[in-house]
């Protein structure tokens, strides 16, 4: 983390700009800069604009219309006209932010600003975008997430750079510099930009910090921005330390699953010291792309994870998925789908709440097409009862039997799409086809492709 110089604020902007672009963002790269329209993004909007051409990036702006204040419209049309001044592209997006009880406000903004964004960066091939977060912010971050108990991985604070979703890297150029060296630089550059009427309000967290407790601080010791921001770079050491033990204790434990999922060895994980093992549970999760549970979620997730018996039926719900274990195994999953049952008039892919079935058209295999057109096809989930006999040699079973010996994980049992023709079982994607309805050579048929959606939790690669 770098520290900006008090003897010169205007400097210190352009050379802590022209120092992280050099860092982190590749010469002639298209570079955007996310334009609120206050005096921060402005100044650095500013100080790409010199520093940018030199280095032979092109330059745009992202503004993102939160429609949170009755001022939303004005600051959007400032941005308008300030890029329009400058010659510098804008795209607005706008998002809405929903008022949920029980939920931060602007903690779901802040997710909901990221996402659109990326989305808007990479519609215009844009791979980097600028944020103008400064050193006080990172001051008040770190306070923050004192006072909720965080650990490392929130005393850490902002990055200077990481990557975000669709392939975009955001860059925190001003992130070493104070709020009142860009407060010059602004004055300086005789800049303009709106003032948010939000930020004198003391009901919401971070303005409370930052106009009671930092000028508090303020009055006891030296430049508190900068020994927090210091604090915060230890912590992002403790950080990776403890991402790097993850990764040791990993290796034996987390192997890569089908499409991409990761699970976690159960008796690994309980064979670890409770400290590792909680370090390495909360990495797994966090991999996952999911939010680290609460430290007393935490302590209950490990008991009851590496307590379960053989294939006990063990179910965690955490931010919109399911920890579980089957067959020795930690595995996050997909919460059960809504109740569906869709008829199907021969379409080639058919829409259901969790994924896509595909049928595709082929000749001696799949269902046999013509004993498909005697009754209308439906697709739906497991009722339990259903048998199937998947060859002529092999007797008929029950479904749940069939998807046990396959290996078929409990949650995935109660979601695959069962096609029925009429009130009769004819294909299960992945595990087979009846036999009195597969194609038999030279007869046209359809194969079956179950695609689940991808939710928020998969991991992509393996273990990351």
């Amino acid at each position: 983390m770098r520290r900006d110089s008090d003897s010169g604020p205007s400097d210190a902007v352009l050379t802590a700009t022209a120092a992280a672009l050099a860092a982190h963002v590749p010469a002639v790269e298209h570079l955007a800069v996310a334009l609120s329209g206050g005096r921060d993004s402005v100044a650095l909007l500013d100080a790409l604009s010199r520093i940018a051409p030199a280095r032979g990036h092109r330059l745009s702006a992202l503004h993102i219309h939160h429609g949170l204040s009755p001022h939303a419209n004005e600051w959007q049309r400032h941005c308008v006209a300030l890029c329009a001044q400058r010659g510098v592209p804008l795209a607005v997006r706008a998002i809405a932010v929903p008022r949920a009880p029980q939920t931060s406000l602007e903690a779901e903004a802040r997710q909901l600003r990221y996402i659109a964004l990326a989305d808007a960066a990479a519609a215009t091939g844009v791979r980097f975008v600028a944020l103008a977060h400064h050193r006080d912010d990172q001051a008040e971050t770190l306070l923050l997430q004192l006072m909720r108990g965080a650990g490392p991985h929130g005393l850490a604070g902002m990055p200077e750079a990481h990557a975000g979703a669709r392939g975009v890297t955001f860059v925190r150029p001003l992130l070493g510099v104070t709020r009142a060296a860009i407060d010059a630089y602004a004055c300086a550059a005789q800049l303009a930009w709106i003032d948010d009427e939000s930020n004198a309000q003391h009901r919401h967290r971070r303005n409370a910090v930052r106009h009671v407790v930092m000028p508090a601080l303020a009055q006891v010791f030296p430049q508190p921005s900068l020994t927090l921001a210091r604090a915060a770079q230890h912590q992002a050491d403790a950080m990776h330390l403890a991402d790097d033990l993850a990764l040791i204790d990993a290796a034996d434990a987390v192997t890569a699953g089908a499409e991409g999922g990761a699970t976690l060895g159960q008796a690994a994980l309980a064979a670890l010291r409770p400290h590792r093992a909680r370090n390495l549970l909360r990495w797994f999760v966090r991999r996952h792309g999911l939010p680290a549970p609460s430290t007393a979620r935490l302590a209950a997730m490990l008991a009851q994870l590496t307590g379960a018996r053989g294939d006990a039926n063990v179910t965690l719900a955490h931010a919109g998925v399911e920890i579980g274990v089957y067959r020795g195994r930690v595995v996050i999953h997909a919460p059960a789908p809504p109740a569906f049952d869709v008829r199907w008039c021969g379409e080639a892919e058919l829409e259901l709440p969790h994924g896509r079935l595909t049928f595709e058209r082929t000749v001696g295999a799949g269902i046999d097409a013509a004993q498909l057109s005697t009754g209308p096809v439906r697709v739906r989930p497991r009722a339990g009862g259903e048998r199937l006999q998947l060859a002529a040699n092999r007797p008929r079973r029950a479904l749940s039997d069939l998807m046990y010996d396959a290996g078929t994980p409990p949650w995935e049992r109660i979601s695959l799409p069962l096609v029925f023709c009429g009130d009769r079982l004819a294909a299960v994607p992945g595990l087979g086809i009846d036999v009195a309805w597969q194609a038999l050579s030279g007869a046209p048929g359809f194969r079956l492709h179950w695609e689940p959606s991808r939710f928020p939790g998969k991991m992509a690669n393996g273990i990351g």
